[in-house]
């Protein structure tokens, strides 16, 4: 029965994807290189560790959304879940490399998002736990199944700068902000009233309003 391990080799941003992407590198390896194996329908769950990096002052500062306060940060710093992702791996003997997706997105009401944007240098700890199904063929020639071994896993530091050339490429200086409709609604009404042409000059003139209002409170 065929035994695998699994190893991250590298990660780069996917090119000319629909949607923001990256993709791990990411070598099968059978224990037992005289099986040949036909094919391993896998599945893998990448999850974020932010207990095993270090983060300077204007991290913390850009996290505490997330975290909260540093000194809470011994009870608060778990595991996030990425995401799962299927990979069909092909027919192979020794070991081989397929790419596994990590989708990404600029929303801001997505916890990964949240940690991703604020890092400003060094990697992502990252776990990939693996499952799945192996086929490959027996000592007669006939089709075998097992599965994964469930203690699988593999561990990689993903550069933070992958993603963010990756998200500078797909949203050059633009990031995304998603309102509730009704409050939508209102600030679209706001920008028309005033003949307001963009978006962020709406902004601009909401926090300087927001602005003069607390220097009058701090004056009064």
């Amino acid at each position: 029965m065929p035994q695998l391990n699994f190893q991250i080799e590298g990660a780069e941003a996917v090119p000319f994807a629909a949607s923001p992407q990256i993709s791990l590198k990411t070598r099968v390896q059978c224990t037992d290189p005289s099986i040949a194996v036909q094919n391993v329908l896998l599945q893998c769950q990448i999850q974020i560790e932010p207990a095993r990096r270090h983060y300077k002052p204007e991290e913390q500062d850009k996290l505490h959304d997330l975290f909260g306060a540093p000194s809470r940060w011994g009870q608060t710093l778990r595991q996030m879940l990425w995401t799962n992702a299927s990979v069909v791996v092909p027919s192979f003997q020794g070991s081989t490399v397929v790419n596994v997706p990590l989708p990404c997105t600029f929303d801001f009401n997505v916890a990964v998002t949240k940690y991703l944007y604020g890092l400003e240098y060094g990697e992502v700890p990252l776990c990939v736990l693996f499952s799945g199904t192996i086929f490959y063929a027996g000592e007669n020639g006939q089709l075998q199944v097992a599965k994964v071994s469930w203690d699988r896993e593999a561990n990689y530091r993903l550069p933070v700068r992958v993603w963010k050339e990756m998200m500078d490429a797909y949203y050059p200086n633009v990031a995304w902000l998603c309102l509730p409709r009704d409050i939508f609604d209102q600030v679209y009404r706001y920008k028309i009233d005033r003949g307001i042409l963009t978006w962020e000059q709406v902004l601009e003139n909401l926090l300087a309003k927001s602005e003069e209002n607390d220097l009058r409170k701090a004056n009064a």
